[in-house]
């Protein structure tokens, strides 16, 4: 019976992480997970929806014609299919998006945003970007904002879709 070695087994000889690499990568994690937690906080006690949710709609609201496939949405939206699934149902059981089939594609289909998804949008965008600002952007200057994005870029092309270099306001979420 042959044997594979597991793609995450790292050979004996591979070096621990510096202080540096390992207060990078812990503090990328740890701010992440509380900035998170606490913009998806706000968004349910102020409007009843979490995180998730809003992400899906703001996506769908700079789509061309306010849509996409599902399959794009979840990529965006970092979900697995099945867990985009059952957050568009939600969504779509309270009026926010609407489901449209493909003609190209019989098996698969868009969300759609709905006028009244867009009206909460508009209603709890405030919310969503004062939080922003206050727990993340405010702590760096232009040029540092700048350099992060430019960073987000080398580990993960497109990371900072949306983007405008030139510091206007673009796709935001």
């Amino acid at each position: 019976m042959a044997t594979s070695t597991p793609l995450n087994t790292t050979p004996p000889d591979t070096p621990e992480l510096t202080a540096t690499e390992l207060a990078a990568w812990r503090g990328l994690l740890r701010v992440h997970a509380a900035l998170f937690k606490a913009l998806d906080s706000e968004l349910e006690a102020a409007h009843g929806v979490p995180l998730s949710s809003y992400e899906v709609l703001i996506f769908l609201r700079s789509a061309p014609d306010r849509r996409l496939r599902m399959a794009d949405l979840a990529e965006r939206v970092l979900l697995s299919r099945s867990g985009m699934t059952r957050l568009v149902d939600r969504l779509e059981r309270e009026g926010l998006l609407a489901r449209e089939q493909c003609s190209a594609d019989a098996r698969g289909c868009f969300a759609t945003l709905t006028d009244r998804g867009e009206a909460f949008l508009e209603e709890a965008r405030p919310t969503h970007l004062a939080g922003v600002r206050q727990r993340f952007l405010r702590h760096f200057t232009q040029a540092e904002l700048e350099l992060l994005a430019e960073c987000w870029e080398r580990v993960v092309p497109g990371a900072a879709e949306g983007a405008d270099p030139a510091g206007g306001t673009a796709s935001q979420t």
